[in-house]
């Protein structure tokens, strides 16, 4: 068994006329390693973890690919977990991948508090943590994200250069930083417009879609509409849409938007949609690559590292000045 052994990990060199009988040995008798049998032996699993709010939200798939091929690179395979972005649920899933063995764990954070003393307590026992896109406060850690103050100034200033002035801002829970940086990004770019940011035009909800639709509904149906709406995530974005529909409104003929994060099935919205893209792929990728040397550098003791990516601004149709788009259309 040692010499299976050395020819499963390379742990030992072995000669190729003998691994090639080793390997035809493993294929006939259809031999799986008990992974868990030797990570008591050896304390190692190859093993992380990742635990996202919602699978549903194109965003969060991106990120766990990106893991994925990050540890793949380096011989280490990546459990996936969902939290439902509740934060009792996350407790347990955290529970469970220390349980399971796990050497280090990718966290998105629920939109609930984040349970600090459970997440110190796996850090002082030696299980890394690193943090993507949404980076709790108050708490030591590895993080991944893009940088939200600067996409949001992107975004508004890009409405304020189309020509909108009565712009809202339609956000997730602001509990959560990134949301928060987002709409501070906003806020800087209406100041330095000389137009600021009038609390009715902040427009703050859930990540539940039906929940956004309502209230978007609520504040269309108000005086003094908006002429332009910068939704700061998917999932508000496509209540945002759904809330146009239901008033029988359209973009860009009626009201400017523009959104974070390219939503699924944007291909199919005419007109189609300005997104500010955040490299989901990437972030997923360097926070694994973060993890993977902490635990394998043995410094998950060393000063927290904060890894901040830049967003990019897809310019497309929504967020034409009707007049704009009607003669594009012509051409």
């Amino acid at each position: 068994m040692g010499t299976v052994s050395h020819v499963i990990t390379g742990a030992v060199p072995v000669t190729d006329g003998l691994r090639s009988k080793v390997e035809a040995a493993i294929r006939e008798l259809n031999y799986h390693p008990n992974h868990v049998a030797r990570s008591l032996k050896t304390s190692k699993t190859r093993t992380l973890g990742i635990v996202v709010p919602d699978m549903t939200i194109p965003f969060f798939p991106q990120v766990i690919s990106g893991a994925e091929a990050a540890a793949r690179e380096r011989g280490y395979v990546v459990i996936a977990v969902n939290s439902g972005d509740d934060g009792e649920r996350q407790k347990e899933l955290l529970s469970l991948l220390r349980s399971q063995r796990v050497e280090g764990i990718l966290l998105v954070v629920a939109s609930a508090p984040t349970p600090q003393t459970q997440i110190s307590r796996i850090l002082e026992a030696g299980i890394p943590i690193v943090c993507c896109d949404r980076v709790p406060e108050r708490l030591r850690v590895d993080s991944v994200s893009v940088e939200n103050r600067e996409a949001g100034r992107l975004g508004f200033q890009h409405l304020l250069d189309a020509g909108y002035r009565r712009i809202a801002v339609a956000t997730g829970p602001l509990a959560l930083r990134n949301e928060r940086q987002r709409l501070l990004g906003c806020r800087e770019a209406a100041d330095e417009a000389g137009i600021g940011l009038e609390p009715d035009l902040i427009w703050e909800g859930n990540l539940r879609v039906e929940d956004v639709t309502a209230l978007c509904r609520d504040h269309l149906a108000r005086p003094g509409r908006p002429e332009a709406i910068l939704s700061t995530n998917g999932p508000t974005a496509l209540g945002v849409l759904r809330a146009f529909r239901a008033h029988g409104l359209s973009t860009p003929r009626d009201m400017g938007f523009a959104t974070f994060d390219e939503l699924t099935v944007d291909e199919i919205f005419l007109p189609s949609i300005t997104t500010i893209v955040q490299p989901s792929y990437e972030i997923g990728f360097r926070a694994a690559e973060l993890l993977l040397e902490r635990i394998e550098g043995g410094s998950a003791a060393a000063e927290p590292m904060m890894v901040r990516l830049p967003a990019v601004l897809k310019i497309r149709e929504s967020s034409r000045p009707p007049d704009v788009l009607a003669a594009s259309l012509k051409q």
